[in-house]
Formats: C-alpha cells, sequence, structure tokens
C-alpha cells in the first residue's frame, strides 16, 4: 500500500473509529487473488463485540464507497480485533494486558514468560513464576530492554468477574 494511499485510508477511517470510542490498531490492504483485501483492526479497553466490528464494517464501507481512495477495483473489508495473542508494541496494549500472562523476548537475549502486574511511562512490573515449588519473585523491566512482548493465551486464568464474585 502506497504511503499517499495509507495516509488517505487514516485519514478517512480514523475518525470514523473514534466516533466509536475505539482505538485503530492497524490497516492493511493486501491482494487475494483479483481482489484487494483492506482490514482494519480495532481495540479498545474492554475489547470489541462483534456487533460493534459490525456496524463499524458498514460505516466504514459506505464512507469508501463515497470516496475514492480505494480506487475502481474490487476490494473486500474485513474489520476485527487484534486478538488474544497479539504482540504488544504500544504503551496502552501493556495497559490493557495488565494482570495477563506475558512472553517477553528480551533486547539482550533470552525469554522471560511473567504476568503483568503494572505498567507505567518507564516500563513493566512483572510477576515472575517460581520453579519447582518457590515462590514467584516481582521483576522490573524497563521497555528499552523488550524486543518482542506478545500475551500467552491461559486457558484456565480466571476472567475478572469471576475473581470479584
Amino acid at each position: 500500500m502506497s504511503t499517499t494511499q495509507s495516509e488517505r485510508l487514516r485519514a478517512l477511517i480514523e475518525p470514523l473509529v473514534s466516533a466509536e470510542e475505539l482505538d485503530l490498531e492497524e490497516i492493511e490492504v493486501s491482494r487475494a487473488g483479483r481482489r484487494r483485501v483492506l482490514r482494519v483492526v480495532v481495540d479498545s479497553e474492554d475489547g470489541v463485540e462483534l456487533d460493534t466490528c459490525a456496524g463499524l464494517s458498514r460505516t466504514i464501507s459506505g464512507t469508501l464507497d463515497a470516496s475514492d481512495v480505494m480506487g475502481e477495483g474490487e476490494y473486500v473489508l474485513e474489520v476485527s480485533s487484534p486478538g488474544a495473542d497479539r504482540p504488544l508494541t504500544e504503551y496502552r496494549h501493556y495497559v490493557r494486558a495488565t494482570g495477563r500472562l506475558a512472553k517477553l523476548t528480551l533486547a539482550e537475549g533470552g525469554e522471560l514468560v511473567a504476568r503483568i502486574l503494572g505498567v507505567d511511562d518507564e516500563g513493566l512490573d512483572l510477576e515472575v513464576p517460581g520453579v519447582k515449588g518457590r515462590k514467584a519473585t516481582v521483576r522490573r523491566v524497563a521497555f528499552r530492554e523488550i524486543a518482542k512482548a506478545r500475551v500467552e493465551i491461559e486457558f484456565n486464568r480466571k476472567d475478572k468477574k469471576e475473581e470479584e464474585a
């Protein structure tokens, strides 16, 4: 996708996403046979419901149809949320992942799987699970020390609502 098209798409779509009190995470145009696919990924503090994606898809589709930003060719529009195991790349991603287990690839090498306890401008406070019956330990990791991070899916994790009950 050309920078000009990318900028035009973002300028057109971002206000529509913001009006729904969502964050625009990603816009991608790719080829699928003879058609192009426009993927719009949105998120919020509380996640994104399917009905919200469907409504936003209709809104974006109408706006795109009224503009020339996608050109004359056919395209498919997909509006979705990033998924449970998406990479953590922005400060807000880490904040949203507070309480979740994350796998961090450290800049100096090595990996760390730990629960995110807190986030501030400098980095993360983590709870590293104990090994072989040992107690968990708390560790501080600065953002500059993190090469990559991703939320780990936990099948036996209690939901926040279950914990509050």
